[in-house]
């Protein structure tokens, strides 16, 4: 070392270096003014950022002579830079939740990494294996600090943090920001690591029972002294600031309470401990006070977590558990005691304790489990959504739509209900005048809003009524309702023709749009569009929701149509009745339909067969989701009107094609084959395509159980089909005479247009006989195989009956033939899923298009679903050699290669050349050895020994020696024994293939 070096470093141990860009004065000075400024009572704490100043001059590395930066030097101006921040944090006495508000985990990190350090923890020794109880307080006090730190940051990262909206970009800022983003991110790395050994660390200090004490100012200079002045005092137990035992207890446990609260998201058990911990803490402030605690609590959270722990955990044992309203329903939803519920939600309209999100999410949770086919809640739901609403009714809240909803039907026994809610939800005498007046409204307009007198009556002579409303107000409802009384009693009448009930009063628009968007019987929306165009006659009340769509072939002539209340009439009936139909409410649509027949029957013969039309739809779709699903054969009745449908001749009558469809698959479902090909009239099959389609599908299926000679309707089916499907090319030349655009048109020669077939709503997906939809799956299928690039065929059940060639190739949409091949299939297994045939196509076709674990898993399924789950024998004609081959493949290309060899067994000559190639392999993704007891085949089992032997893999040689050695694949054994021992290895095969690939 130089001599100018040797003067430099001599300098620097003799006095604390001057920080960069401060002089030694001014860094003597900063020095002495915090010294005076903590040992002077001072209300404010000195600033936190001293800490952070400190600390980053302290940690800046140097650099040397060859200006390589080396680590921050041990030397004394060093050590008085961390002294200093120490001592600011002795001053704030090490209140941690004030030290994380303002300074950043790698701070902390390195300032309670210091006191560790200076309270002579030894670097590198986990504090686990430390024994508090023999260690100087402050030193056991400075772990205790650390370990408590590390659990609370733990738990702080895993919660949401605001993103702050950044300034203007400043790469240096940036840079700065993302190397403590990164810095922070490994700290908790670590942390997170060493969490179970903090756990530990803390639960041990639960179990000192002796007051520790923390380093103070004073305390912090002693250490800083030389070792032979600090005269011992430092280790006595009696130096520094005295924290309690219960204090250290209560602290350590509320942050152990907040590590298992958050690990129980994976482990509810760990609930229970988080339960014990944060009670303890909650007894801990009740007996000694939280102002007597040197490290504040927030008891709100505290409240919280307990609150939290008390619904998650189950112990029926703790009376804590069932204080609060939340734990009490929890525990209500949990065990289905639907009364207690209800009588919470009453108690609590007095109190309004529950906020109104609290009570929306139970009530959407009870109208979830209603859907779900538990019919006992309805009522549950219609009791709690009255109490959500009389809450609503008080603190001036919008009456729910749900409300509206479940009381479209009142019934005596809803409104006694809901006015002993009303009477139990108000202290009449307590109080105030606005909440009466409020209550008052509501049964006001309860009344206005009902119908039947008998209900009317039952609220107006009602005690709380009676005390809610004065003379004057009683007296002038009772005149609206007198007003009101002829229309009542007539509807209470049975109602003889559409056009008897008179119209009501005038009341809100607003009101009576909102009641006929809701409404779904069909008096009440011709009583309120009476009412409505009484009112205003400017309006079309057709267009008010944009729900209402009726097709355009209908809307044309229904907005035609020149009366304007006929008009919204009819179009709002025949609307919601699509609606009903589309949502299978076919009760409601039933009479909003006869009621749209009864009205157009006076005036317009068109919209009456229109009606007609519909609702013969509407009994197709009655019977097809009703008594048909259980294999019910339709009423004579319905099949003659499907006939006479089709047979119509009735000119300019709009139609809608999907009757048609639906007409064409309902004969077809119900198998009336012998209709379909022999007595449908002739004019009808040349002018409508569906009924040509049908009749030879018709013709198809009856001829397949037939001899394989007679094929023609299967022709004439393709024929048509290919037509169908086909594309014709256009050429179009330049100037220079070179082919400059093709365009693909579609073919006209086809029985009806290609959009009808592969687009909305195609007419195979009406179809459900399993005979017809297997026959049309056959013929796209091999439609599809035709193609001259078709590398992997697909196999389909009668697929012989078809052609084996088209003329005209390119003039096919093979693209479209693929997608109608998936829909098909997919539409087919929703129809059974258990048909083998169709799985086997699904199969291939993700064969076909290079998904081979998909393919797999539907081989499995075809083979499972017709072998009782492979405990009986698959049949032959399911696992053919093609689809055996097609499972070896799949199983290659997925790198299992001992399934490769196992496969290879199946074939109907054994495929040694693959089993033993595959075997070959050393990258393998199966489980190799473990399937060695699924080999039948002694030459594979004496190749697999062979072959370890040779890598000098002994165990799985004796594996493969231990397979081979069992009696029962002696080659002496009778045929029957070798043959049941291949069937009982192919079975378990099998079924462990099936559980890894389902």
């Amino acid at each position: 070392m130089s001599a100018e070096a040797a003067d430099r470093e001599a300098a620097t141990s003799s006095r604390p270096c001057t920080p960069p860009q401060t002089s030694w004065f001014e860094f003597l000075l900063e020095e002495a003014l915090l010294e005076q400024h903590l040992q002077k009572p001072s209300p404010d704490p000195p600033p936190v950022q001293l800490i952070v100043q400190f600390l980053e001059q302290a940690s800046k590395p140097s650099v040397n002579e060859q200006n390589q930066v080396q680590p921050p030097p041990d030397n004394k101006r060093n050590r008085i830079l961390k002294l200093l921040a120490l001592k600011v944090a002795a001053h704030l006495k090490w209140d941690l939740d004030v030290l994380e508000k303002s300074l950043s985990v790698p701070v902390l990190n390195m300032l309670l990494n210091e006191l560790l350090c200076i309270s002579k923890v030894p670097p590198g020794t986990k504090h686990v294996d430390v024994d508090l109880s023999s260690l100087p307080p402050t030193t056991a006090m400075a772990i205790l600090l650390y370990n408590r730190w590390a659990i609370r940051t733990i738990v702080q990262s895993s919660f949401p943090v605001k993103q702050v909206k950044p300034g203007p970009p400043q790469l240096n800022v940036m840079n700065q920001m993302q190397q403590e983003k990164e810095l922070t991110e490994n700290i908790l790395k670590v942390l997170k690591e060493q969490a179970a050994d903090s756990i530990l660390v803390l639960e041990g200090a639960l179990k000192l029972n002796k007051d520790l004490y923390v380093h103070t100012i004073r305390t912090l200079d002693l250490l800083a002294m030389e070792p032979g002045m600090v005269n011992g005092e430092t280790e006595s137990s009696t130096a520094g600031l005295k924290i309690s035992a219960e204090e250290i207890q209560c602290q350590v446990c509320y942050d152990l309470g907040a590590i298992y609260f958050q690990q129980g998201s994976t482990n509810a058990a760990v609930h229970e401990n988080a339960k014990e911990k944060f009670f303890k803490t909650k007894e801990l402030i009740a007996k000694n006070g939280s102002s007597s605690l040197h490290f504040t609590i927030d008891e709100e959270r505290l409240a919280g977590y307990c609150q939290a722990c008390g619904v998650l955990t189950s112990s029926s044992d703790d009376a804590s558990q069932q204080t609060t309203p939340y734990s009490q329903i929890h525990s209500c939803m949990k065990s289905g005691n639907y009364q207690d519920l209800v009588k919470i939600f009453l108690e609590d309209n007095l109190t309004l304790s529950l906020p109104v999100q609290f009570r929306q999410s139970v009530l959407r949770e009870l109208f979830q489990k209603a859907q779900q086919g538990n019919d006992a809640l309805d009522e549950v739901c219609f009791k709690v959504c009255v109490c959500n609403t009389v809450c609503d009714v008080l603190q001036s809240r919008t009456i729910d739509i749900q409300f509206c909803q479940l009381f479209l039907k009142p019934s005596k026994e809803k409104i006694d209900f809901l006015l002993e809610v009303c009477s139990r939800s108000i202290n009449l005498e307590n109080d105030s005048e606005a909440l009466k007046r409020k209550m008052a409204a509501f049964l006001k307009n309860l009344c206005l809003g009902l119908e039947d007198l008998q209900l009317v009556f039952m609220i107006s002579s009602h005690e709380l009524f009676i005390k809610l409303l004065k003379d004057d107000e009683r007296k002038l409802l009772i005149d609206q309702m007198r007003k009101r009384s002829p229309r009542i009693n007539l509807c209470t009448k049975p109602v003889t023709s559409f056009y008897d009930i008179p119209a009501s009063a005038s009341v809100n628009i607003g009101q009576l749009e909102h009641q006929l968007i809701l409404s779904v019987d069909p008096w009440r929306i011709r009583q309120i569009l009476i009412e409505l165009h009484g009112m205003t006659s400017e309006r079309q009340f057709w267009t008010i929701s944009n729900k209402w769509e009726v097709p355009n072939v209908y809307g044309n002539v229904i907005l035609g149509i020149k009366d304007n209340l006929t008009r919204d009439l009819v179009y709002i009936l025949m609307a919601k009745g699509l609606h009903c139909c589309a949502i299978k409410d076919f009760v409601h649509a039933k009479q909003l339909f006869a009621a749209c027949l009864e009205l157009v029957t006076e005036f317009s013969p068109k919209l009456r067969q229109v009606m007609l039309n519909e609702m013969l739809l509407l009994d197709i779709y009655t019977h097809e989701a009703g008594a048909g699903v259980s294999g019910e054969r339709p009423p004579s009745d319905l099949i003659s009107r499907v006939r006479g449908y089709l047979e119509m001749r009735v000119p300019d009558i709009p139609l809608r094609q999907v009757i048609a469809e639906e007409c064409v698959a309902f004969l077809l479902n119900w198998r009336e084959n012998e209709y379909l090909t022999m007595q449908v009239p002739l004019p009808l099959v040349q002018t409508n395509p569906y009924v040509k389609l049908g009749q030879l599908l018709a013709a198809t299926c009856k001829e397949l159980p037939g001899p394989k000679e007679s094929r023609r309707t299967a022709k004439d089916l393709w024929e048509v089909v290919v037509q169908i499907c086909s594309v014709s090319s256009q050429h179009k030349r330049g100037n220079d005479g070179r082919v400059s655009l093709i365009k693909h048109r579609e073919s006209t020669l086809g029985i009806m247009y290609r959009f009808l077939l592969f687009h909305g709503n195609p007419f195979f997906f009406p179809l459900q006989e399993p005979l017809v939809l297997t026959t049309i799956l056959s013929l796209f299928v091999k439609l599809h195989n035709v193609r001259e690039d078709i590398v992997n065929d697909i196999a389909a059940e009668h697929i012989s009956i078809w052609p084996s060639s088209i003329p005209n190739l390119q003039s096919v949409d093979f693209e479209a033939v693929a997608v109608t091949v998936k829909e098909l299939v997919s539409y087919a297994l929703t129809i059974n899923a258990n048909n083998h045939f169709w799985l086997i196509i699904q199969a291939d076709i993700y064969f076909a298009t290079n998904q081979y674990s998909a393919a797999l898993h539907y081989y499995l399924q075809a083979g499972a679903v017709c072998s009782d789950f492979f405990n009986k024998m698959v049949p032959p004609d399911v696992y053919t050699d093609q689809v055996i081959k097609r499972m070896i493949k799949c199983c290659s290309l997925l790198n299992c290669h001992t399934q490769v060899a196992i496969l290879c067994q199946f074939l109907r000559e054994v495929d040694y050349k693959t089993a033993f190639k595959a075997l070959q392999e050393q990258n393998s993704h199966d489980a190799m050895d473990s399937y060695y007891e699924y080999i039948w085949d002694v030459t594979i089992l004496e190749y697999l020994t062979y072959l370890h032997h040779k890598r000098g893999e002994t165990d799985k040689r004796q594996i493969a020696i231990k397979a081979i050695g069992q009696t029962e694949l002696n080659a002496s054994n009778p045929e029957e024994v070798l043959q049941l021992a291949a069937q009982r290895r192919k079975k378990k095969f099998l079924q462990a293939m099936a559980k890894l690939y389902f």
